[in-house]
């Protein structure tokens, strides 16, 4: 191989590349010259402290999550014992099942929601933002669920005040029957036909309802035609004598005997005191209580008894209306809710049946036509 072929085969050095390539390795000879300062430096490095505030803070964190149970654990312990008071008051006091139970829960879940708030807090979370964001939520599903949510309020209202109990005929708008469920959202009613109307308790809750059994006592009202030239004395006497002959008619009389006044507690005896819980005996042991509360409700109830209207058991006939092709009147008795029905119809029938008999027809309509002559 010749000369002039291995000089060619050497690589060419620019010119430009030598500063860089010099300054490459100023860069690596100052490198090399700092490591034994910065081997020193990491020597000298407080390991200790470090190591003391890590301790530090794992101390505190461990003191504030033993601090969080211990609460959790006191904060259900009491939550608890406060549920299981209001049951045993409410179940006492014959709470409907239904309101007690709602309670009862809603009780358990706010109480529950608040102590989760303060753990988290001692544990050292910000509960602003958790508090924000149920805030948030909360108004959200509010705005999504209003008429739901109107529903639920009316339900409370209910189940609160009372206006109708299961079991009671209740009329509502154009739908009435038997109150068979009463829901947080919903009523449900069954009609003498067995239909189930669900109805919701916003509109129970602020419409108008009549509660038929409400009042232990109903006034049951016949209308009865006889035509002109009849004797309404005749007919009013067999319509008397129908109503005496039938047990369900209350008789005058007896409206001091058949009175309810099942909002009067009878207070219990000493030794019916001595097996209450303690809060009643509170409220029941002194005899100075006793005496008043005693003297308090008999005149309640008296004075309860002097506005309200005075019922007579009397069942009456009268002359109600004259009508084009009749004389219309009027049958009045009282008899038990129960029995409403039955003696509405049974006495239809006997009326129909015994006033042909004793001569009193049913009349027609009659129409009298006077031909003009010219």
């Amino acid at each position: 191989m010749s000369l002039s072929s291995l000089i060619l085969q050497v690589p060419m050095v620019s010119p430009d590349s030598l500063p860089k390539n010099a300054e490459k390795l100023k860069a690596l000879t100052d490198s090399i010259a700092a490591s034994p300062q910065k081997l020193q430096d990491l020597q000298s490095f407080d390991w200790n402290g470090v190591i003391s505030k890590l301790v530090d803070v794992g101390l505190s964190l461990g003191m504030r999550l033993l601090a969080a149970i211990l609460v959790f654990i006191a904060g259900r312990f009491i939550v608890m014992k406060i549920h299981n008071l209001l049951r045993a008051i409410m179940l006492s006091r014959n709470v409907d099942r239904s309101l007690t139970t709602f309670l009862l829960s809603l009780f358990k879940i706010t109480f529950f929601f608040v102590l989760a708030i303060i753990v988290i807090s001692i544990i050292g979370i910000e509960t602003s933002s958790f508090i924000a964001i149920f805030a948030s939520a909360g108004i959200a599903i509010g705005m999504a669920f209003s008429g739901t949510l109107q529903n639920f309020a009316g339900g409370v209202l209910i189940l609160l005040l009372k206006p109708y109990k299961v079991g009671d005929y209740i009329e509502y708008d154009k739908y009435q029957g038997f109150v068979k469920e009463i829901q947080i959202f919903h009523t449900i009613i069954t009609t003498y036909n067995n239909e189930s109307i669900i109805i919701p308790n916003g509109g129970l809750s602020t419409g108008t309802i009549n509660n038929y059994s409400r009042e232990k006592f109903r006034r049951v009202e016949w209308r009865v035609s006889v035509p002109y030239g009849s004797d309404v004395d005749v007919a009013r006497k067999v319509i008397l004598d129908l109503l005496e002959a039938d047990s369900r008619i209350l008789k005058p009389g007896s409206e001091d005997a058949n009175s309810s006044h099942d909002d009067k507690d009878e207070l219990p005896s000493d030794s019916e005191i001595e097996k209450m819980p303690w809060y009643k005996r509170l409220f029941y042991k002194h005899k100075k209580n006793r005496e008043k509360l005693d003297g308090w409700r008999e005149e309640k109830r008296h004075e309860l008894e002097d506005k309200l209207p005075k019922v007579n058991f009397t069942p009456y006939v009268a002359l109600e209306n004259l009508d084009d092709s009749a004389v219309v009147l009027v049958v009045r008795a009282w008899c038990i809710f129960g029995d409403y029905w039955g003696v509405l119809y049974d006495i239809n029938e006997a009326v129909y049946k015994q006033l042909p008999a004793n001569g009193v027809h049913f009349p027609f309509p009659q129409l009298d036509v006077h031909i003009k002559e010219k």
